[in-house]
């Protein structure tokens, strides 16, 4: 149907060879993040081995809206179509109401086809009043940076900031790394420590194959030695740490509190005005660390379409039915965690 020369939109799924189109909506749309960059596809399919249906909504041959998604299909985890699995918050982005109502019914209408126990949208505001919602579990912590680093050491809490100091007379020294050589054992170490299991080196790869210079390693090195490491993104104006972890020594010499702080000074030195701390369950041991630093929590809303499931999945850690299984996650020997991990931390999504 035509209404005064305007077309409706035209949902379909991005093809091979369009990725630049998608990009380029994506870097216009004030309300689009790192996670809606079409690389992502990529990323689940070759890094992680999953489906990924990237929705176009066209109208007058331009785009005029997009949301990625990823099925996860998984025996213990169930079967999910969410935009965006492994990602923050990747919802629906268009430039009127009615696109982006079109695109969450094509959304609703694929998990409907593919039999999926549900859909997931992760937002940052809520849009779908009568679907089941999550708000209360994750919350997200960002915070403009000052042009001047000082005055960011001065705006961390007192007793967070004395950590970072301390790391600081220890002579540690960031280095930006070229490879996830030293990464990935500290990361493998840090995760398993925390009863979770690790991704593959294979997806890690991916994403610094993908995104370039917009995905960089930094490492803290403590008389040569690798100590602490962080992969982050960057987008705009926005610094984003994403996976990170420290070795035995981290916790004396406070490894993990400068690392923090060294990328932080490092971004505002290379102009960026952002940082974004990412995503974290309430009440755990990140959101306390976060909080610590004087970052304020926002909530996050993931909505649900339920098809065959009659209820909002739960694979939080804190859930009864895991907890026996990560309480032995902490006690598995590192090599072994590190060959059973990525076989599972690809379905958690």
């Amino acid at each position: 149907m035509t209404v005064t020369g305007i077309t409706d939109p035209v949902i379909r799924e991005m093809g091979s060879g369009e990725e630049a189109r998608w990009d380029a909506f994506v870097d216009a749309a004030p309300e689009a993040t790192f996670f809606h960059r079409a690389g992502w596809r990529r990323v689940l399919e070759e890094g992680l081995g999953h489906r990924a249906h990237f929705l176009f909504a066209e109208r007058n041959g331009e785009v005029d809206g997009i949301l990625p998604l990823g099925r996860i299909r998984s025996r213990l985890f169930g079967d999910a179509l969410i935009s965006l699995p492994f990602c923050v918050r990747a919802g629906v982005v268009g430039r009127s109401e009615e696109t982006r109502a079109a695109l969450e019914r094509a959304a609703c209408d694929l998990a409907d086809r593919l039999g999926v126990d549900h859909l997931e949208l992760r937002q940052e505001a809520p849009r779908n009043p009568d679907w089941p919602t999550q708000s209360e579990r994750y919350v997200h912590f960002r915070r403009a940076l000052d042009p001047d680093p000082e005055a960011n050491l001065k705006a961390i809490p007192r007793k967070q900031r004395a950590m970072i100091r301390k790391g600081m007379e220890a002579g540690l020294e960031g280095v930006v790394d070229d490879d996830l050589e030293r990464f990935y054992p500290l990361y493998a170490e840090s995760v398993r420590n925390l009863g979770t299991p690790v991704f593959p080196k294979r997806y890690l790869r991916t994403l610094r194959e993908v995104f370039g210079d917009d995905c960089e390693v930094l490492t803290i090195e403590h008389r040569g030695q690798a100590v602490s490491s962080v992969l982050s993104f960057y987008f705009r104006d926005e610094v984003l740490p994403y996976y990170g972890g420290g070795g035995p020594a981290a916790r004396d010499l406070k490894a993990n509190d400068f690392m923090y702080w060294d990328l932080m000074r490092r971004a505002v030195e290379r102009g960026y005005a952002v940082f974004d701390y990412g995503r974290s369950k309430r009440d755990t041991g990140s959101y306390r660390f976060k909080k610590h630093w004087g970052f304020e929590p926002e909530p996050l809303y993931y909505e649900y379409h339920l098809v065959r499931g009659q209820e909002i999945p739960d694979v939080s850690p804190s859930n009864p039915r895991y907890r026996v299984f990560v309480d032995a996650w902490k006690r598995l020997p590192l090599p072994m965690a590190r060959v059973i991990g990525p076989v599972i931390a690809r379905n958690l999504g």
